[in-house]
């Protein structure tokens, strides 16, 4: 778990959390906290339980054991604070069919009050490369546009927390730099973020603390340099090896 420091408070904390499926176990029990102003990694394999613990993370899915608090209070989605202080571009594609880009985007910001929406909509936009996908329906988007669409999604609205499932899926090296430099303008910012993923290089590039899983279990935890270290077990077989081809930044 990642220490205070001069960082304060975590505005999201976990403690004891764990998930279970029937008889499967999908997550051991484990702590962590994320504050403001900083990125936490989640690293590993599909079926490593990163996906799970994002949801309980951000209200979508109750732990079998222990308590997630945002800012104090029990992380629930319906919880209007924390809809409203809580950004998700999760792993799930769902657009209305019959609305543009740009409507939907437009949709998000009259949800939540956005202030000087069509300014801050063009930015957006701009930034995700969508400026000349604005009025074209979700279908007709490539897979990478779909990604962006998503993360835009999430950035145009305010947020305290930023909670990412995999956000490098889909994007070609430009747009995964881009990624990586917006991250780290959210972190300067003040907002907290919260990722999941199996790209070494953006662990590097913006996590300030890693948690590594395997099925289901954190197997290694620290700042990015973790990974190298668990490369370097891995190799001299003081390890399984699970973490290997992950940390190398192998696809999912």
């Amino acid at each position: 778990m990642a220490e205070t420091g001069e960082r304060g408070e975590p505005l999201l904390r976990l403690a004891g959390v764990s998930r279970q499926y029937g008889e499967r176990e999908a997550l051991q029990s484990l702590d962590l906290e994320v504050f403001p102003g900083a990125c936490t990694a989640l690293f590993g394999h599909n079926g490593s339980g990163k996906s799970t613990l994002l949801r309980i993370a951000c209200g979508r899915d109750l732990p079998t054991t222990g308590s997630a608090l945002f800012d104090g209070r029990p992380v629930d989605e319906d919880d209007p604070e924390v809809r409203a202080r809580v950004a998700v571009a999760g792993d799930t594609v769902a657009f209305y069919p019959d609305l543009t880009v740009r409507e939907h985007l437009e949709l998000i910001t009259v949800a939540h009050g956005v202030a000087d929406a069509d300014v801050w909509l063009d930015q957006v936009l701009a930034d995700r490369r969508l400026t000349g996908h604005a009025d074209q329906l979700p279908s007709a988007l490539s897979s990478g546009q779909t990604q962006a669409l998503q993360l835009a999604a999430a950035l145009v609205r305010p947020r305290d927390l930023l909670v990412l499932d995999e956000p490098e899926q889909r994007l070609d090296p430009a747009a995964r730099t881009r990624l990586a430099e917006l991250l780290r303008g959210e972190k300067a910012d003040g907002v907290a973020v919260l990722l999941a993923t199996h790209q070494a290089e953006l662990v590097h590039a913006v996590a300030d603390h890693v948690v590594v899983l395997e099925d289901g279990k954190v197997i290694a935890e620290g700042g990015p340099e973790v990974l190298a270290e668990l490369d370097a077990a891995t190799a001299s077989g003081g390890t399984d090896g699970a973490a290997g081809p992950a940390a190398s930044g192998d696809s999912r």
